[in-house]
């Protein structure tokens, strides 16, 4: 009787690796270009964001439609929220970088804000009402968190060209804009800094949900223009 002759069981092998590393170069390629998995640190986006939240991030929402109030955005931090460099070293980065790219830990770089104001806009507060106002129209803002203050903090700030003033829907306990006046760069962000919106919750399941685009509160300038 003829017996097949085994092929040894490495030889399976020889068409996994290269399986495996097209499928990782494809998923980042995707990532880099379209769509994009971020990890929620913190309670500063709350009620929209909780920490421990597991995004998808479009990358090219806002290169069909500009920016606008309102909106959620993810962004690159560095030179306005976040030092340019780290400081703990190639090793730590290297290991943190690659935690961050599986959604399982957040960025020291990485922020996700709202954008309260754009390029040419000022930005007070707080009106007699005390509200936060943009152009001199006060914001409502229904997406704050309950019992939060619009802010704490009295500023009075014209956004730069090509810039944007950035604030966290959990108030009392974000990290924004607000913190780094007199900074450089005053905590406003470059527009060119901005990865992308944030488009669907995906972890936890319980909380497995679109993140739909809120219409512009109070000012409809966009982009300044």
């Amino acid at each position: 009787m003829h017996q097949t002759k085994r092929q040894p069981r490495r030889m399976g092998w020889r068409f996994v690796f290269p399986a495996l590393i097209l499928a990782i170069a494809i998923s980042g390629l995707v990532r880099s270009l379209w769509l994009d998995v971020y990890f929620i640190p913190s309670e500063s986006m709350e009620p929209l964001l909780e920490g421990g939240d597991r995004i998808l991030v479009s990358r090219t929402d806002f290169q069909t439609e500009p920016i606008r109030h309102g909106d959620v955005v993810v962004f690159d931090g560095r030179g306005s929220f976040a030092p340019l460099n780290s400081g703990k070293g190639p090793l730590v980065d290297a290991i943190a970088s690659a935690m961050q790219w599986g959604g399982l830990a957040g960025s020291d770089t990485t922020y996700v804000k709202r954008v309260i104001g754009l390029p040419g806009d000022t930005v007070v507060c707080c009106d007699a009402g005390g509200k936060v106002a943009v152009n001199g129209t006060a914001l409502d803002e229904p997406y704050v968190f309950p019992g939060d203050a619009p802010s704490t903090q009295k500023f009075n700030t014209v956004v730069p060209e090509g810039r944007l003033w950035l604030m966290g829907d959990h108030r009392s306990v974000s990290a924004d804009s607000r913190s780094l006046l007199g900074a450089p760069g005053g905590g406003l962000v470059p527009l060119d800094r901005v990865i992308g919106r944030p488009v669907q919750i995906l972890w936890p399941l319980d909380r497995f949900a679109p993140v739909a685009r809120p219409p512009a509160p109070g000012p409809t300038t966009e982009n300044g223009r």
